[in-house]
């Protein structure tokens, strides 16, 4: 049977120089290379110019005879999701960014998972969670058992036992 293999996420953005800094200080992700006014991350993220990318995907569509594409500002519909082991030191990095607007301040989700969302420079939603070992270990810790955690999440004990016990949590 074929396979089919993510090799990435595009952010079209307004200005690749500004967002690349941006993920790389303030997110600190790895980049992987430049290119072409392009920049790519390790973690699989590529920016890319909006203007370019719109008029060189529209070339690509006029040759079929459909609509052509464009950009929409604050979609809504789409985010870029990071988990990290110190929510607090993030929120705090993101919030001291000009240019960025909070969308909510950290909130505890329905499965107890700490999150804060806002808009990048771009209007995209970016959401910072933690990291879910440590949301395990933190349940744990308030005496939730494996099986009130794993009704918590929606999930099988036996696969929250696989992922989670003594920190086996893999990204």
């Amino acid at each position: 049977m074929p396979k089919i293999k993510l090799k990435g996420i595009l952010l079209t953005v307004k200005d690749v120089q500004k967002s690349k800094k941006f993920y790389e200080n303030v997110l600190e992700q790895e980049l992987l290379t430049e290119y072409g006014g392009w920049a790519e991350f390790v973690n699989g993220i590529s920016l890319a110019p909006r203007s370019e990318y719109i008029e060189y995907t529209n070339k690509e569509i006029a040759q079929t005879g459909n609509s052509p594409i464009r950009a929409v500002d604050k979609p809504n519909n789409f985010q870029v999701y990071f988990e990290v082991e110190n929510l607090p030191y993030f929120v705090d990095k993101i919030k001291k960014v000009d240019g960025i607007t909070i969308l909510h301040d950290v909130v505890r989700a329905p499965h107890g998972q700490d999150t804060f969302r806002f808009y990048d420079f771009d209007n995209l939603i970016v959401e910072v969670s933690e990291n879910l070992q440590d949301v395990f270990d933190r349940l744990t810790s308030e005496g939730k058992s494996l099986e009130d955690i794993a009704k918590l999440w929606e999930e099988d004990a036996a696969r929250v036992r696989e992922h989670f016990v003594h920190g086996g949590y893999e990204e």
